[in-house]
């Protein structure tokens, strides 16, 4: 391949939040990668309740993370340095270099605190400049926001700091696109307006044709280029927080007699609700998001996601009613399965008495399982790997077998005697006994579950025998294919909708791109696929 730069930058900032910049960040670090480059994602500061532990035991955003595996590389803190999970209406606990450094108010926050942090945002930042040929930066909400820019560390202060290049991305679909694009130009500060040098629009459905006048108009307008038009579309690419949550349907889908009806709790202050996309995939699986015990139904399977604040979503779960029903539909043998802050729920009682998570001090549990929970300061936080010990129900099918994810959470359990738990699990060298069932519901502290693919098939199997009917697809797909398929779709998809050259030379990158065993640039990422796939 020819001689790459030292390093080289591209930023991705948006008019507003949720115009797609994640998904085009990971997209770039996609399309660098294929074309043989070392890349490296980077989000200064991130806002989500989706997060990840690394193989370090750090606590990043699940944004970077899908980033990182875009660009064949493994996920680390530097990547987002910063990590924000809101615990409650006006705080978030706060996560620096993954370590959870407890729950700060946003008006604290946003003052002495944020600036306390701009130190490691530059120390993770350089570093990752220093030692990947490609850093795609990500920004958060909009570089305009002029109450916030005083503090920021995520957004054009970055820029400034990388000497990045930024691409401007607006949400066409929403409307009010090109004003959008003309108003943060007119209220960045002139030398952050100088570092945006192209325009993408994003989720662009109709006839481009129409929408050239306007392509001309913000070129005119502005003397920046519109380097591409992006469409609207729908490959799974994982998502950054519970707004991709906001069109999810809640009630029983009518192709129930095809599909499985999976219900799951939408609680709020859900957290890594990406522990769903592997049942999402499945073409046989309808998964549902329910806030409101009239929508809750009968299905094949409830489940009870993780929470950031757990004591609050278990009130709101008496208080809705849900927990009631849900108690119920257990007593009628309908599946339920607790993952983290669910799975501490479904217990006799959750206490918080040092206030670590939030103002209340102990809230009775469901009583589907036998165990009390109680939280501590020290969060654990751990990737592990284990053996399925449980032999009952679709346990059966994979009894022995291996089983991997990753643990969050600052509550401890313990469950009477007498009980078999689910999982021998092994993290930093420490075997521990997790999960725990009674009659058919289930609990695990174990994020990433249904990404085992053989329990998930398992478990699918299973809810359709309950049915008397035997499952319609014959096996599961490999979330790893699926991931690696996606990436590469969102790459072409990004490649035929930007101008790349275009974007090579705003980096400083050279404009073509041989690998050296001759092969073409979507051969080797097919290769690279394959290699990652296996």
């Amino acid at each position: 391949m020819s001689a790459k730069p030292v390093s080289a930058k591209l930023m991705i900032q948006g008019t507003s939040s949720s115009v797609g910049k994640s998904v085009l960040a990971a997209a770039f670090c996609r399309i660098f990668y294929q074309e043989g480059y070392r890349v490296s994602p980077f989000k200064a500061q991130n806002m989500a309740l989706n997060s990840f532990v690394t193989t370090a035991g750090g606590e990043m955003g699940r944004a970077q993370v899908v980033q990182a595996q875009a660009a064949g590389v493994e996920p680390e803190v530097r990547m987002n340095p910063i990590l924000l999970k809101p615990s409650g209406p006006t705080g978030s606990q706060v996560v620096i270099m993954g370590q959870s450094q407890g729950n700060v108010t946003a008006l604290r926050y946003h003052g002495e605190y944020q600036r306390m942090t701009w130190p490691y945002v530059t120390e993770a930042l350089h570093g990752l400049i220093n030692e990947y040929e490609i850093v795609v930066i990500e920004g958060a909400g909009s570089p305009a926001e002029v109450n916030l820019k005083s503090n920021d560390i995520v957004n054009m202060r970055v820029a400034l700091e990388a000497d990045s290049p930024v691409l401007l991305v607006a949400d066409i679909d929403r409307g009010g696109a090109l004003a959008s694009v003309v108003g943060t130009l007119e209220l960045v500060e002139p030398a952050e307006r100088a570092m945006i040098k192209g325009i993408i629009f994003n989720k662009f459905r109709g006839e481009i044709k129409l929408l050239q006048p306007a392509l001309d108009f913000i070129e005119e307008r502005t003397g920046i280029p519109v380097v591409g038009v992006v469409p609207y579309f729908k490959i799974r690419i994982p998502d950054e927080d519970s707004v991709a949550l906001n069109e999810a349907n809640e009630k029983p889908s009518i192709f129930l007699a095809e599909q499985l009806d999976v219900a799951v709790i939408r609680f709020p202050y859900i957290s890594n609700f990406t522990d769903f996309d592997a049942l999402q995939d499945e073409p046989d699986v309808s998964v549902r998001y329910v806030t409101e015990v009239g929508n809750l139904g009968k299905p094949d399977l409830m489940i009870l996601p993780g929470s950031k604040n757990t004591l609050a979503d278990l009130r709101f779960l008496h208080e809705s009613g849900l927990g009631t029903q849900i108690h119920k539909l257990c007593e009628e043998e309908v599946p339920l399965i607790g993952i983290c802050g669910g799975y501490q729920m479904m217990g006799r009682s959750v206490k918080d008495p040092l206030h670590t998570e939030s103002e209340l001090e102990e809230v009775l549990g469901l009583g589907i399982l036998p165990m009390v929970t109680e939280f501590y300061p020290q969060k654990h936080t751990v990737q592990s790997k284990g053996t399925i010990l449980a032999d009952s129900d679709f346990f059966k099918a994979c009894t022995g077998e291996t089983v991997v994810g990753y643990e969050i959470h600052m509550g401890r359990s313990t469950f009477d005697e007498g009980h078999v738990p689910l999982f021998n699990l092994t993290s930093n060298g420490e075997t521990i006994a997790d999960g725990l069932q009674a009659g058919t519901a289930y609990g695990t502290y174990l994020h990433g579950i249904f990404d085992n693919d053989s329990l998930r098939t398992a478990l699918l199997v299973w809810l359709w025998e309950r049915r008397g009917q035997r499952r319609p697809v014959e096996a599961s797909l490999s979330q790893a294919a699926l991931r690696e398929s996606a990436f590469n779709e969102l790459a072409d998809l990004v490649r035929q909708s930007v101008d790349l050259e275009r974007v090579r030379a705003i980096m400083g990158l050279e404009a073509e791109l041989v690998p050296n065993d001759g092969m073409s640039i979507n051969e080797a990422a097919e290769g690279k696929a394959q290699d990652l796939v296996n």
